[in-house]
């Protein structure tokens, strides 16, 4: 049985795409948060633990 490969637009079609945001400040937290309501899976990365932990 071939392995099926996924294009990056296949992924992001079929909503498993997974986007990697680094830096939850001005501009990374609303990106994630957009990515996260259109069903996208978000991994967010930020160096600031009370950043985090507000989250």
């Amino acid at each position: 049985m071939a392995k099926r490969v996924l294009t990056l637009q296949q992924k992001i079609d079929a909503k498993k795409a997974v986007v990697g945001i680094l830096g939850l400040g001005y501009v990374g937290l609303p990106l994630a948060r957009e990515f996260a309501e259109a069903g996208v899976k978000v991994l967010g990365f930020d160096i600031d633990e009370k950043k985090i932990k507000k989250l």
